[in-house]
């Protein structure tokens, strides 16, 4: 039984800190798998800034077992006004669930014009077609 607890609480603890991230990260993510309906886990997202012509990296990640990254801004830094760019690598995840798929990439550029905390980037994927829109 005690092990049982020390399991219970320690996946408490993990969801309070997955929330509490959550909380004060400005920037998340969700991909889900209009074919089969459910979380895409394991998509590897990247973060970019735009800097005139150039594009600078600012982190990368993978979506967890319910398809989210609910903290993708760097750590510690507050969210600048700017344009920005998500990048969920599709191709990949699909190839790693031999699927075919069309898109290689789903590149999403957006604004941040500072009028509010949080942002939250949806996308709906099938393997040959997606939808994206921003989220709350």
């Amino acid at each position: 039984m005690t092990v049982l607890k020390s399991f219970f609480a320690g996946a408490v603890l993990s969801a309070l800190s997955a929330l509490a991230s959550a909380a004060t990260n400005p920037l998340s993510v969700h991909v889900l798998n209009l074919q089969d309906g459910l979380p895409s886990p394991g998509v590897n997202v990247t973060l970019e800034k735009q800097d005139g012509k150039n594009w600078d990296m600012l982190n990368s990640a993978a979506t967890n077992e319910q398809g989210r990254i609910t903290g993708l801004y760097p750590e510690g830094r507050g969210l600048e006004k700017g344009t920005y760019r998500v990048t969920f690598k599709t191709g990949e995840w699909f190839k790693s669930h031999k699927t075919s798929s069309f898109f290689p990439e789903v590149p999403v550029i957006f604004e941040v014009d500072g009028t509010v905390p949080h942002y939250h980037i949806p996308l709906l994927l099938s393997p040959y077609g997606f939808s994206t829109y921003r989220g709350n």
